[in-house]
């Protein structure tokens, strides 16, 4: 028995779809917010905050204005270096071994996250998943020249297939409404994850959704019994 993948690649969101880093996030934008003298956030609330570019969610969450976004987001980045990137952080159940499975099968693989790609890089290493990506893309540093999902997906794209990467197929794997409209700018379907920070209506749009890593699984790992 072998097995393949419906995909030729696939994309991986990273938080709240892979690692749940809400602790130190917590921590973190609490500090920040109180130095500018924001009310800091719940954990109810992180569903605010924890998936899109924090440069946006600084001016839509707390009205902050570009300038002083891009303050708070370098105050925060700051904390985050004291910290370690990897403090707090875990990966959601049976995530890795299914990123591992699906690299030992030969699937190209790549994460397409809106956080910064050296935290990206941190966090996989970290876990000892950065060896089952092809290309680890995350947004720049200052969070605007690369952050948008839509232009994240099509650098993930971009460096699969400079790589010779089969990208007629891909998918990508989200647990937020922005990861959806972001691969749909490029047709590319989504799998959407629950165990996320995201609202019940966010899946609206997604190629399918799902509640644990086994039925991730099933959707992207599929035993050819026939081999």
């Amino acid at each position: 028995m072998s097995t393949r993948s419906p995909w030729t690649c696939i994309l991986w969101d990273v938080d709240g779809t892979i690692v749940d880093a809400s602790e130190g996030i917590l921590r973190r934008l609490t500090i920040t917010l109180e130095h500018f003298g924001k009310k800091a956030p719940v954990r109810s609330e992180l569903a605010h905050w924890i998936g899109p570019p924090q440069f946006e969610s600084f001016q839509t969450n707390v009205g902050m204005t570009p300038d002083e976004s891009s303050a708070a987001v370098a105050y925060y980045r700051s904390l985050a270096r004291e910290d370690g990137y990897t403090a707090g952080a875990k990966v959601f159940a049976g995530v890795a071994e299914l990123i591992q499975d699906a690299a030992a099968c030969g699937i190209p693989q790549a994460t397409a996250s809106s956080k910064p790609e050296q935290q990206v890089v941190e966090l996989m290493q970290h876990f000892g998943l950065a060896s089952s990506f092809r290309t680890m893309v995350g947004a720049t540093p200052d969070e605007r020249t690369l952050a948008s999902k839509a232009d994240i997906v099509a650098e993930a794209l971009r460096r699969l297939a400079d790589q010779g990467v089969d990208t007629s197929r891909p998918v990508l794997v989200g647990d937020r409404h922005h990861d959806i409209d972001g691969a749909a700018a490029h047709g590319v379907p989504v799998i959407f994850v629950r165990w996320g920070f995201s609202w019940p209506h966010e899946a609206d749009g997604a190629a399918a959704a799902v509640d644990d890593a086994a039925q991730l699984r099933a959707l992207l790992l599929v035993d050819d019994t026939d081999a």
